[in-house]
């Protein structure tokens, strides 16, 4: 009996997945729940695993194909027992060896896949569409309009009037467009080497394109002294590290800290617009971006309102080892109401980051530099970071994004205000 090979669930929001590659090949014996497949989605690769044991009999779905969720990518059978049977006539001998079976013919694809591929799809009946009143299918007459070209109309069940026909005679006509001919690859010239794009990098350049097409988009810019922070750090990292089992203080949780003391004072930064809409958010679910194996991913820490320094660390440097390791799964990187950016791990100095859809703010860290300051009327050497915060201000005005800044570096300077949740 064959067992079917379907691609899971793959989590909010993706319903689709390209074949990455084929850990196993046809006729090779699997093992209960051993990795199968790789299918690279717009978030992470993830791994679907043999149903049961057996041996791959069939491949459906090759390397490269974009499948949808539920759909079949190869089948298994169970492993076939020889069983000896008797000669059927006693005069003939020994009865030559069965013939092996040929291959299972596999049903056709059913109309609703086809759809779902991409294929045509059914005609709906005429009696879907509600007929017009009878003055507007007069007038569709007269002017060569079909029912379908004005859609629903205001009458009762839909059907459409004398009046919606006027309103979509009314309409400016769209200028017929001609398709844009494809354009041909470049020739390569010595020295290059074309490499197909991966769909995580993909869908990042879709995402941060739909963030400035879609959002009004502003950053605005200070800078902190971290002097205070990285004493306070420099003298309790040993004890924090002893105390909390290996868990290493960084300054990644000063800033959450401070991100969410700032959210919960100007809560528009931690909102979304959804249609016409605002949905604040009364919780904060931390986006931190960390370069993964494929490109940047944005794990989220959720209810970081909840937790302390020693929880937002551990699951910080949780996040950034599955990240370079492949590793995270598709619901830990959704459901993001705020953001942080740290630049500074790799060098940057300033920035001005992306918004990450559909939220509406995001904190970009840059590198510690010393700098000199004026101080008291007198100028010191001072470790110093800018801070920039990208907002939508659509949602946000300038006054909440300064001051949202403005608070987060005044408890970054002074941390103290973290514990007194001041």
């Amino acid at each position: 009996m064959a067992t079917d090979i379907m691609v899971p669930t793959l989590g909010e929001s993706v319903t689709t997945a390209t074949i990455a590659r084929w850990l196993k090949k046809v006729g090779e014996a699997v093992a209960a729940d051993e990795p199968l497949v790789e299918l690279e989605t717009d978030k992470v690769t993830v791994e679907v695993n043999a149903p049961a044991a057996g041996t791959l009999a069939e491949i459906v779905a090759a390397e490269g194909a974009e499948v949808e969720v539920g759909a079949l990518l190869g089948s298994l059978s169970e492993a076939v027992k020889t069983v000896a049977r008797p000669a059927a006539n006693p005069q003939a001998g020994v009865n030559p060896p069965p013939t092996p079976p040929g291959p299972v013919a596999r049903p056709a694809t059913p109309p609703s896949d086809i759809a779902a591929a991409g294929g045509p799809a059914p005609l709906p009946a005429a009696g879907d569409i509600p007929a017009p009143l009878p003055a507007a299918a007069k007038m569709m007459t007269e002017n060569s309009v079909s029912p379908a070209a004005v859609g629903t109309g205001t009458g009762k069940d839909g059907r459409v009037t004398k009046g919606d026909v006027i309103d979509f005679l009314a309409r400016p006509a769209a200028a017929p467009t001609a398709a844009p001919a494809p354009r041909a690859p470049r020739i390569l010239e010595e020295g290059e080497e074309r490499v197909k794009m991966t769909r995580l990098r993909r869908t990042i350049g879709l995402r941060l394109k739909e963030a400035q097409n879609t959002a009004a988009m502003l950053t605005t810019f200070n800078e902190v002294d971290m002097s205070a922070a990285m004493a306070l750090r420099s003298e309790y990292k040993d004890a924090f590290e002893k105390k909390h089992n290996g868990v290493r203080l960084g300054f990644m949780s000063f800033f959450v800290r401070a991100c969410v003391a700032a959210l919960k004072e100007f809560p528009a930064v931690n909102a979304e617009i959804d249609g016409d809409d605002i949905v604040y958010k009364h919780h904060v679910h931390m986006g931190i971006a960390v370069g993964g194996a494929n490109g940047l991913v944005v794990p989220v820490v959720r209810h970081a309102d909840e937790m302390g320094f020693a929880q937002i660390e551990k699951a910080i440097g949780d996040f950034g080892r599955r990240a370079r390791d492949g590793q995270l799964k598709i619901d830990e990187l959704s459901g993001g109401t705020f953001s942080i950016t740290n630049g500074g791990v790799y060098g940057s100095l300033m920035s001005t980051p992306i918004l990450n859809p559909p939220q509406s703010a995001i904190l970009g860290m840059h590198k510690i530099q010393e700098r000199p300051v004026a101080i008291a009327g007198k100028v010191e050497i001072r470790p110093m970071m800018y801070l920039a915060l990208s907002y939508d201000h659509r949602i946000v005005d300038g006054k909440e994004a300064v001051s949202f800044l403005v608070r987060v570096k005044e408890m970054i300077e002074d941390p103290r205000r973290l514990l007194l949740d001041l």
